[in-house]
């Protein structure tokens, strides 16, 4: 069974690509966060999996902003420490960073950054 933060993050992405067909591919998701084996891991971190990385960019500029990065949390969820420097880092260079715990905090923000 999925865990709560991936089967809202799952429903997310298909709203956004049945809504957005034409931006569907520039919305994805960053492979961090799933238990692995050491040696994945390894491999991972080598090809440039980063800790902290949001869980979904929105590679679509709008208003000042590079990037949407979206981090998915569980009603309960928190950032870890390296989320919350990954969140620093992203706005300092002009990326717009949320963090959505429900699919309408999702879709609203969503709209709200591609239609303002």
């Amino acid at each position: 069974m999925k865990a709560p933060e991936s089967q809202l993050q799952s429903a997310c992405v298909t709203w956004f690509r049945l809504q957005y067909p034409r931006l569907g591919r520039l919305l994805f998701a960053v492979p961090n966060g799933h238990h692995r084996s050491k040696r994945t891991a390894c491999i991972l971190k080598g090809e440039g999996v980063v800790a902290g990385v949001a869980d979904m960019i929105l590679l679509v500029p709008r208003n000042g902003h590079a990037s949407l990065c979206i981090e998915m949390k569980a009603s309960k969820g928190r950032q870890t420490d390296l989320q919350r420097e990954f969140q620093r880092d992203a706005e300092l260079f002009g990326n717009r960073y949320v963090i959505c715990r429900t699919f309408d905090e999702f879709r609203d923000t969503v709209n709200d950054y591609l239609h303002d």
